[in-house]
């Protein structure tokens, strides 16, 4: 998720452009994270009897099978936060109103809308296929598709090389948010020893995930760190994620950072700020 900073901001236009300029020299050597293989081979070689290049996960995985169970839990009160399941998904624009505005500060951070597309999509797979919630929670990547999802990039555009925060909020019917949690803790245990990330032109190697403190948000919320091989199969980077459910929505915060550097976890301000905005929002 690299580079996937807001062009769209007038007022940090230049320090943007600065840091894609440190983007592309940094880039050569530790190739966007979890785009870095350590064979530095192309999605043409073959990456696996799961592997898919299609973007979706197979029709049925483990976890997928017991995500299924989560749906067929009794829903909540439908579209609303903090029950237990929620049956209704948040229409695309009352979704929109609970996310990071463009421009938006978070303390030395600020909120834009990516400029490339959603981050960590459909073209993100895991092999085994098991491991695709750690991925991407994108569709196809469980057996649950949201209905409706907002993606917000959250930086410090002074900062050339700093930490970049992908916030995506998504919003499913019926238990399919239960469902997707399920799935993502499945993943989490099953891929502890480390797998791969398949892009449309390179592979990444993950040699750890491993479980962190989580926030008290939500209905539940799970917190990893991963430890990923760089391109020249020497350095180690690291990155995380942060999921938190509310009723039939997710809340995705993934942070890492062009450095070796560890950065201990995903910004809590950020976090907090998006949750209490969600929160408030919601129970309008």
């Amino acid at each position: 998720m690299f580079g996937a900073g807001n062009q769209g901001r007038s007022g940090s236009r230049r320090a943007r452009l600065r840091r894609a300029a440190a983007l592309a020299l940094v880039g050569a050597v530790l190739t966007g994270a979890a785009a870095c293989g350590g064979d530095g081979a192309a999605d043409g070689d073959k990456g696996g009897k799961d592997a898919r290049t299609d973007g979706k996960a197979p029709a049925s995985t483990p976890a997928d099978a017991d995500a299924e169970s989560a749906a067929s839990a009794g829903p909540g009160e439908s579209g609303t936060p903090g029950t237990s399941g929620g049956s209704g998904a948040l229409s695309q624009r009352d979704l929109t109103a609970l996310a990071f505005t463009d421009g938006e500060k978070i303390g030395k951070y600020t909120a834009g809308e990516f400029s490339l597309g959603e981050p960590q999509g459909e073209d993100y797979t895991a092999d085994p296929a098991t491991c695709q919630p750690l991925v991407s929670l994108a569709k196809g990547a469980t057996a649950f598709d949201p209905a409706s999802e907002v993606h917000r990039n959250v930086d410090v555009a002074e900062e050339m090389v700093g930490t970049t925060v992908a916030v995506q909020l998504r919003s499913y019917n019926g238990g399919g948010a239960a469902g997707v949690m399920k799935a993502l803790g499945a993943a989490g245990k099953a891929c502890a020893g480390g797998f791969v990330e398949n892009r449309a032109v390179a592979k990444g190697q993950y040699l750890k995930v491993e479980p962190v403190k989580a926030p008290d948000h939500g209905d539940e919320a799970q917190a990893y760190r991963f430890t990923i091989l760089d391109v020249k199969g020497t350095l180690k980077l690291y990155e995380y994620l942060t999921v938190v459910r509310s009723g039939a929505t997710t809340l995705s915060f993934r942070a890492d950072i062009l450095d070796t550097k560890d950065i201990g976890k995903v910004p809590e301000e950020v976090i907090t700020a998006q949750w209490k905005k969600f929160e408030a929002a919601s129970t309008r």
